[in-house]
């Protein structure tokens, strides 16, 4: 990661040489340091700049043609990769630029500290710079330098108004606590020395009358956006700094097709050439194709994916937001994980080959568990669509959504996934008459009822906030999920981390997709698809089950009326259903075991409690 350099210029002065500063893996820039974030690196701090300064001369183009029509870009970059020698790369800006220095405790703004060229160390001392720990921030993704100033002469009224004391501040920690009231702050000007307690409470920066700056410092050169949200003080590494949203779909046909995969880079023009109705053009330019790739193409096939585009955006001109534009992904991977694709016919480069199990799945029926599918090759898209400070897309549905760019750009950063997973659907018979249990209705109505409550509170708008997903259905599936994730953590091997969920829970959907999540050894060794022939699966719904009965806990957790940040949980804790959040779609929200297996009071409000009495 670099600084911002000039633009690249064939004849002239050489451009000017800029530092590396430090490395991190491609996937983390979409998911831990992306556009936006601080990353620490050694003793120093950076932010990532925005996406209208990276060069993305040689990063990979990735293309997924659902995600990027709902998301209103034609492509996806994989973020650029640079040696030691190379000025590509992401590049970065220092933040925040307050530093301390540890020996003679001086606490100023870092170019004030006279450091040698190339160094971020005190002019004096020769010792590195801290950067400071505090940044503040407000709900609509705007960043600045905590007021240190500000806060250390509070109580002296003017002198804070007019910022004239002539003292120099510093900052020393007594070493007796790690809480906020060790770390303390003086001036030399003679006010009393102040402790950072505090700090972090909601009024705290508002009381001091410190108002946003509008300042985003990932934007170069970014005008100062008026803002009138509340700041809030941060720590620079705490987990709300930066939280990106981040939007998938998984490759299904016919653009996960072979023939496809190789016609991506030229679809445009296909497209252009097939509305002005030249199918004598779109012939000759597959044959030159053909020449270039190698590969036989059928102009019958390019037609008919080119006409099923048009009815494809024919049948989005209706949506009225881009919730409903990605539930219609959904009801298109759970239609195609139905039907499945035969892997007898598909080429290499085939994206997507969902067959039906071996034997017979007839061991499943007594479960209510019906049409298990084998996802033998499987691939995911991930791209970043922006990120929130403050408040996250988990506890607040109208969150602000940050740029990553000034300038309006046709391609978004993303990394694709390739790897496995085993689809299982529930008999929707089965599944209808159980929803209909008056005590299980009344159990997700709590939850739903505690989700609807927590997001109102948190909306800057109540009357805008949408329903809520808990339904019976969704968190039956949502917890079987968590529990056959589990299973397969202890039984197959797989560390839970590396598999993931995807849910579908919605009118006329009765599935869950439990696929690889990481692109590592665990992604694609046909592990989790052994997991999904009926006998084994059967076992391992049997294990998951029968330890969904217990958990270390009970009975305060299968009693429990509300757990978990805002009380979205029934019967769910980290001994028994939760999962490492990256694996949950949800954020371990919206779970029950108890609609598993019942309770001790009222064992038939769980969907499998015939089955596990037998």
């Amino acid at each position: 990661m670099t600084p911002p350099p000039a633009r690249r210029r064939r004849s002239g002065p050489p451009e000017r040489s800029y530092p590396r500063r430090g490395s991190v893996r491609r996937a983390q820039m979409i998911t831990t340091y992306g556009v936006g974030s601080m990353v620490a690196v050694d003793n120093e701090s950076f932010m990532v700049t925005g996406t209208d300064s990276w060069n993305v001369t040689d990063a990979p183009t990735i293309f997924e043609h659902r995600l990027a029509r709902v998301l209103g870009v034609k492509s996806f970059r994989l973020p650029p990769a640079s040696d030691d020698t190379s000025k590509d790369g992401i590049h970065v800006r220092r933040f925040p630029l307050w530093h301390s220095c540890p020996k003679c405790t001086v606490l100023q703004h870092v170019r004030r500290f006279n450091s040698p060229a190339g160094k971020n160390e005190c002019g004096e001392c020769e010792e590195d710079l801290v950067p400071s720990r505090f940044v503040m921030a407000c709900g609509r993704g705007h960043i600045d330098d905590f007021p240190y100033w500000k806060w250390v002469h509070r109580k002296n009224r003017q002198e804070g108004e007019t910022g004239l004391c002539g003292g120099e501040m510093r900052l020393r920690t007594t070493g007796k606590t790690a809480s906020l009231r060790s770390i303390l702050i003086s001036c030399t000007c003679g006010v009393p020395e102040v402790s950072m307690e505090g700090a972090f409470s909601r009024n705290a920066l508002s009381d001091l009358k410190v108002f946003c700056t509008g300042k985003r410092p990932w934007l170069k050169d970014a005008p100062i956006d008026p803002c009138s949200e509340r700041p809030r003080t941060l720590q620079r590494g705490s987990s709300v700094a930066w939280q990106p949203i981040v939007r998938t779909a998984l490759s299904i046909p016919p653009y996960s097709d072979e023939h496809f995969v190789k016609l991506q880079a030229d679809l445009d023009a296909l497209r252009e050439l097939h509305q002005a109705g030249n199918e004598q053009g779109i012939e000759i330019y597959l044959k030159a194709i053909a020449m270039r790739e190698k590969y036989e193409f059928s102009e019958a096939k390019v037609i008919a994916l080119l006409e099923a585009e048009n009815h494809e955006e024919a049948d989005s001109e209706g949506e009225t937001s881009s919730d409903s534009a990605f539930v219609r992904l959904r009801k298109q991977e759970y239609e195609r994980l139905v039907a499945g694709q035969s892997e007898k016919g598909t080429g290499r480069e085939d994206q997507f080959v969902c067959e039906h199990p071996l034997s017979s799945p007839t061991a499943l029926t007594s479960l209510g568990v019906t049409g298990p599918m084998l996802v033998k090759r499987l691939r995911e898209v991930r791209a970043l669509k922006a990120f929130s400070r403050v408040d996250t897309p988990e506890n607040r549905t109208d969150v602000h959504e940050a740029a990553l760019s000034l300038e309006e750009l046709d391609w978004l950063p993303a990394m694709e996934v390739q790897g496995e997973g085993v689809f299982l659907r529930l008999d929707e018979e089965r599944l209808e008459s159980w929803a209909h249990n008056v005590a299980v209705a009344a159990r997700a109505d709590r939850v739903r009822s505690n989700h609807l409550r927590t997001m109102r509170e948190r909306a800057q708008d109540p009357d805008s906030v949408p329903d809520s997903p808990a339904t019976p259905r969704m968190l039956l599936l949502h917890t079987l999920a968590h529990a056959l994730i589990n299973e397969w953590s202890l039984d197959g091997g797989y560390p839970a981390a590396s598999l993931r969920e995807r849910l579908y829970a919605g009118d006329g959907m009765a599935g869950i997709l439990i696929c690889t999540a990481t692109s590592d050894s665990a992604g694609s060794l046909g592990g989790l698809v052994a997991q999904g022939e009926p006998q084994r699966l059967r076992s391992s719904l049997d294990a998951a089950l029968d330890r969904a009965c217990w958990c270390s806990t009970d009975p305060l957790c299968i009693e429990s009326e509300g757990t978990g940040a805002g009380g979205l949980n029934m019967a769910a804790c980290h001994a028994c259903v939760l999962l490492p959040e990256t694996s949950c779609e949800y954020g371990n929200g919206l779970l029950d075991r108890a609609l598993l297996i019942g309770t001790p009071e009222d064992p038939s409000i769980g969907f499998f409690s015939d089955a596990l009495s037998r």
